[in-house]
């Protein structure tokens, strides 16, 4: 018998409806495809923007919007993210962790994608990211986090505050998780630029998405005060801890946690 794939129907007599616009198909593209487009993407007045917030080269100066529009053709793939983030270059690498199976990722991935991070916002976005996904991702938090090379550490502290946001609050270790806000409020004056910064980072999570330990975050926040990082040549400013963790409770965040914390 001859099976014949159904690509649209009609209901009760009115407009046909495409299948696809339901089940869209992933677009296959090679990674030197994607690196050809993505070269075509580039804008310069981009790069300006992105050297002034740390980027170096080798990258093309792609918006986030547009490296979202492949993202949106190629679905979740793998071994193609894998290959985008071994390009060394930025865009691509950034790509790489918008389309990569977390729970594909192995310890030996993760730290190789953590090493080879070299601005923040491989650092502070893509790798935490995907190993907040994996298997692996509060074991390597913790591991990163007592690093001494300040992009790994940073790596570590976000990683932990991507958990914190992803996960319910009874799955999680409060002690632990209490015990890191002490350990900021103590070091995190004296700790290197991007590391005080996702340490701020990591207190404004608690607060923000750990009911039971949202007053105790909020405290040590107040008792650190504002925090000083060297933001470049940008205009970015850095959260007033307290201030910043009431503004994510009023929008709920202590109700309902994210189920992705890619964007």
């Amino acid at each position: 018998m001859l099976l014949i794939p159904i690509r649209s129907f009609r209901v009760f007599g009115s407009e046909i409806i495409d299948l696809h616009s339901f089940f869209p198909t992933p677009c296959f593209m090679t990674s030197k495809e994607i690196l050809l487009e993505l070269k075509a993407m580039g804008s310069d007045s981009i790069k300006k923007v992105l050297v002034n917030h740390g980027a170096r080269e080798p990258f093309y100066g792609v918006k986030v919007a547009d490296l979202k529009t492949i993202q949106k053709k190629v679905k979740v793939n793998h071994a193609l993210a894998m290959e985008l983030y071994d390009s060394g270059i930025s865009d691509a690498m950034y790509l790489a962790g918008l389309i990569a199976d977390d729970e594909k990722m192995t310890k030996k991935d993760l730290q190789h994608w953590a090493k080879n991070a070299y601005w923040y916002m491989l650092s502070e976005y893509t790798v935490p990211w995907v190993a907040s996904g994996s298997k692996h991702g509060h074991e390597l938090a913790l591991e990163w986090i007592a690093s001494k090379e300040e992009n790994i550490a940073a790596t570590g502290w976000v990683t932990y505050s991507c958990l914190l946001s992803r996960t319910q609050d009874a799955d999680l270790d409060l002690d632990e998780i209490k015990s890191m806000v002490d350990r900021i409020e103590k070091k995190i004056h004296s700790a290197p630029n991007r590391v005080r910064h996702t340490m701020n980072s990591f207190i404004i999570s608690v607060g923000g998405y750990i009911k039971p330990l949202s007053p105790y975050a909020i405290a040590a926040s107040k008792r650190i005060g504002k925090v000083s990082v060297n933001m470049g040549n940008t205009a970015c400013k850095v959260p007033f801890g307290p201030e910043y963790i009431e503004k994510m409770k009023k929008r709920g965040s202590l109700e309902k946690k994210k189920n992705t914390v890619k964007c």
